[in-house]
């Protein structure tokens, strides 16, 4: 996934004997610690990457970059895409004018709005300069993560039922399985394609693959699983034919954002019940007609949606009343457990329209790294499409956090387009 650039030659590249070392240090274990975190409480994205802006922040200040920090901000807004996510949540915001419930829509917008906050700041700050240690010793802590869960997993939850913590459900550790595979991805190139890379790192980027792969398949998250297959497949692709691969995610996201509001109608007429039967009950069909309900929500206020926020008590909403009896039961599964259905519900067309610019803003950018560099970034993109396709809450920060602090561990340098100049 390409980061936009962020400062020219002049500013970009701060001397790292005038910036306070050990500021930089305790905000790169922050960033580290994050999947150790999840595993221990698996909505802890978000603090762990506020907290890691504190000391990236003052580095950048300490060192006297005060200037080239505002300047870089400046920057970034001013990019199609910066605009394009600016445009979404000021819409996001002005939606909140026709939620039922206001207060609950404005703190679901704070949720989303403050990591994409943290992550720029720290992007801006130009202190976050992924180094070969660093990506080292994130591995090992994903490994170390995954290692937990699968041992906690295997145990039935003993320790969490020893200490009365937690749900004792095994559904819980579903957000730290994918933020081990989030993480990973960056963490897997960087490893591979270190400059005169060691034996021993791209045996580490192997183990780190493995063990991700295999807790997907011991964890209770299908979406997870479908993460890891799209992901493995895109990066194949993409690196061996890397437009084609491009141009055909581009589609598929559009296409996925366009039939949002009829999906619960397309999946249970087209999905076949072969693979339909391989699910859970409640990734199946009740998936399905959890997203039907939503979708006669989206077709019902097709302009501007029910407002921002809404999904998690949309059984309340006066748009209710125009849902089918049959449905209406389902609104109160909090969330439409799909992402573009879950814009199109709450924020409509407009919004829907708005995101469906910014992704393909995205993708264009892709387009002008090459093909080992586009890879991977496109990788994620999909899996992490793929996951808010089937998966979670659209607007979850600590999913927000967990794709913001990835996009941070790909690092500005290598991902800045042909023909522009280098972070």
């Amino acid at each position: 996934m390409s980061q936009p650039r962020l400062a020219d030659r002049h500013d970009s590249a701060p001397n790292r004997g005038e910036v306070p070392s050990r500021l930089i240090a305790i905000g790169v274990a922050a960033m580290v610690l994050m999947p150790l975190a999840m595993w221990l409480a698996n909505r802890s994205a978000t603090l762990v990457l506020g907290l890691a802006v504190i000391p990236f922040v003052a580095a950048a200040f300490a060192s006297g970059q005060a200037g080239a920090f505002a300047g870089r901000a400046r920057r970034l807004f001013a990019t199609p895409l910066g605009l394009a996510v600016a445009a979404f949540l000021g819409w996001a915001l002005v939606s909140i004018l026709w939620s039922h419930r206001p207060g609950a829509s404005l703190r679901a917008w704070g949720e989303l709005v403050l990591p994409i906050v943290f992550a720029l700041a720290i992007a801006v700050s130009g202190q976050f300069r992924p180094r070969p240690a660093w990506l080292r010793a994130l591995a090992l802590a994903i490994i170390l993560a995954c290692l937990l869960v699968m041992f906690e997993l295997a145990s039935g939850l003993s320790q969490r039922a020893a200490l009365g913590v937690g749900k004792l459900m095994g559904f819980v550790f579903n957000r730290p399985v994918i933020t081990a595979l989030v993480l990973a991805i960056p963490v897997i190139h960087g490893l591979w394609n270190l400059p005169g890379a060691r034996r021993s790192d791209r045996i580490l980027a192997v183990v780190l693959a493995l063990a991700v792969a295999v807790l997907t398949l011991r964890s209770e998250s299908a979406s997870a699983r479908l993460g890891v297959a799209v992901c493995a497949l895109c990066w194949g692709l993409s690196a061996l034919w890397p437009r084609l691969t491009l141009t055909a995610a581009g589609c598929g996201f559009l296409l996925a954002m366009i039939v949002a509001p009829v999906l619960g109608i397309a999946a249970q007429n087209w999905l076949p019940s072969l693979i339909l039967n391989r699910f859970t009950v409640m990734t199946g069909q009740a998936r399905i007609d959890i997203w039907h309900s939503f979708g006669e929500v989206a077709r019902a206020r097709p302009l501007a949606g029910a407002g921002f926020g809404t999904s998690a008590s949309m059984q309340d909403h006066p748009v209710a009343v125009e849902v089918a009896p049959a449905h209406r039961q389902l609104l109160g599964a909090g969330h439409p457990h799909d992402m573009p259905l879950q814009a199109w519900a709450e924020t409509g067309a407009v919004g829907a329209g708005i995101l469906i610019v910014a992704g393909l803003l995205l993708l264009m950018r892709l387009r002008h790294l090459p093909a080992r560099e586009m890879a991977p970034r496109l990788a994620l993109f999909v899996a992490a499409f793929a996951i808010s396709v089937v998966g979670h809450g659209a607007w979850q920060g600590w999913w927000i956090a967990v794709l913001g602090a990835a996009v941070l561990w790909f690092g500005p340098g290598a991902a800045t387009p042909q023909g522009e100049d280098h972070v």
